[in-house]
């Protein structure tokens, strides 16, 4: 592990050193540096739907159909409008003319039935397939109108398009995604690993970016990236509360906190014992007391408690469910499990987002009262993503998606990105039920019962949503109050 973390160390050194070479030959350019986490090792890629994408890029190189206004509803992107028939098993989406790919190519809709029909390609597996997979045939009605035909009738198609995983690729491109896309950044080198950087599309169709360029340096520390950010060294990172105080007070860096659905979360595999038993995974998630949790590692009033369950505060389908700790229940569930003496469990964790070791450390003290004995494993950040989560009891870490997405992707039996490998029929088919009916109530209702069940029945503990924090350089303009997939990058300005 130590020579795993020096090489990690020393990338991150060799990585700062080629952002201060390329941003002082480029000082007559607009360039906002970044980092990415390397958190899948060196193995992300270009394609957005992959099992390991590079997250920065997707809202840079590539546009999506629709995306989320504001206030959460629908809003045009490449695509100007839609209208489904009665039963919502069929939905037509008119396209924006005059849209061109970084290639030249023209966009057009058989872009759209390549870039949909992929997704439930079993050979790419990706875990968009848990949500999408509904789309059965994508029919191209004419060069921008396109008649995407549903397996299972949907109302809320349009939302479930606003995933930044969701865009629209060149037909031509087959099975070689290179990063070309209609986005307002053009790829110009990629080394996940090192330095990747991207220039702005003078030709976007909604007008050019007030960047010229961003420049993305691997740093799978959080610790390394604050030091990147203090040394002048990037433009722009994440925080958490306590990392607030590293930059508070100093004219050289804003602070912006936001309205975030960003949470942590414990995950105890469900299929391996003794996860296995319903009566254990609802003893780890009751022992804790959710909102000492969240005053203590966030800070009361930044951000929502919630049930186990991922569904934003904002989302209409939300469950409000009650979920005070209880020790003597969690005890006396274990004992009912075979464990009167308490249990031993080990969980997963790295420093690769900011929170996600004290996550483990806050968990491990509350849930001692109850009997759970919890060691914490402390992984390498470089290649958590690929080797660690998923395969153990593990910190995870999501943002914001809708209610019907979330649901399907990480807790539908089967799904690429289950990662309690959590399979429950009834769950499935509430989920179902839910996608099939038109009545707005009635699919609140059946979706309200879905997160219901994952509070007494699954696998993940998740006590809060947290608002979000990042920092940037003063010189740096335009970043509203929105998560990163929904910032419009175009917008971003560097003023010296």
């Amino acid at each position: 592990m130590k020579a795993q973390r020096l090489l990690a160390t020393t990338r991150a050194a060799l990585a700062a050193a080629v952002v201060l070479s390329t941003a002082g030959s480029a000082l007559a350019e607009k360039v906002l540096r970044r980092s990415n986490d390397l958190s899948f090792g060196g193995s992300e890629s270009l394609d957005p739907i992959s099992p390991s994408p590079f997250v920065e890029l997707p809202y840079l190189l590539y546009d999506r159909l629709v995306v989320p206004a504001n206030d959460g509803t629908p809003e045009p992107s490449l695509a100007l409008s839609w209208e489904a028939n009665e039963s919502a098993s069929e939905w037509v989406f008119k396209l924006r003319p005059g849209v061109k790919f970084h290639d030249g190519s023209q966009f057009d809709a058989a872009d759209v039935k390549f870039s949909l029909e992929r997704i439930n390609d079993p050979a790419l597996e990706s875990p968009v397939a848990a949500v999408l997979g509904i789309v059965s045939e994508v029919e191209v009605v004419d060069p921008l109108t396109v008649k995407i035909k549903l397996s299972k009738p949907h109302g809320g198609l349009p939302m479930l398009l606003y995933d930044y995983r969701v865009v629209v690729l060149p037909s031509e491109a087959g099975d070689t995604i290179e990063g070309i896309g209609t986005g307002p950044f053009k790829l110009e080198s990629y080394d996940p690993e090192s330095t990747t950087e991207v220039v702005a599309n003078p030709d976007h169709w909604a007008g050019a970016p007030k960047l010229d360029r961003m420049i993305f340096t691997a740093i799978p520390d959080s610790e390394a990236r604050n030091q990147a950010m203090l040394a002048g060294q990037i433009d722009y990172n994440a925080l958490t509360r306590d990392q607030v105080a590293l930059f508070e007070g100093n004219p050289d860096f804003t602070i912006q906190q936001f309205p975030g659905a960003g949470w942590f979360g414990i995950v105890f595999l469900t299929d391996e014992a003794p996860f296995t038993d319903p009566r254990v995974r609802k003893a780890l998630r009751i022992a804790v007391d959710r909102q000492a949790m969240m005053n203590l590692l966030v800070g009361e009033g930044n951000g929502t408690l919630t049930c186990d369950h991922p569904v934003t505060s904002s989302d209409p389908f939300r469950a409000e469910i009650d979920c005070p700790q209880d020790i003597e229940g969690a005890k006396a569930l274990l004992a009912e499990a075979g464990f009167p003496d308490g249990i031993d469990v080990e969980v997963y964790t790295a420093d690769l987002e900011p929170g996600m070791v004290q996550f483990v450390e806050v968990y491990q003290q509350q849930a001692a009262a109850a009997g759970i004995r919890v060691n914490m494993k402390l992984a390498p950040s470089d290649g958590y993503w690929d080797d660690v989560w998923f395969y153990k009891n593990s910190v995870t870490s999501w943002g914001q998606r809708t209610a019907d997405q979330f649901l399907n992707e990480a807790w539908r039996t089967g799904a690429d990105w289950n990662e309690s490998h959590y399979a429950n029929p009834e769950f499935d088919t509430l989920l179902d039920e839910a996608r099939a009916t038109l009545d707005f109530d009635k699919a609140r209702e059946i979706y309200q019962a879905a997160q219901v069940m994952l509070y007494e029945d699954g696998g993940t503990f998740i006590p809060y949503q947290e608002d979000g924090r990042r920092v940037f350089s003063t010189k740096v303009t335009g970043f509203p109050p929105l998560n990163d997939e929904y910032i419009n990058w175009r917008e971003i300005d560097i003023v010296e």
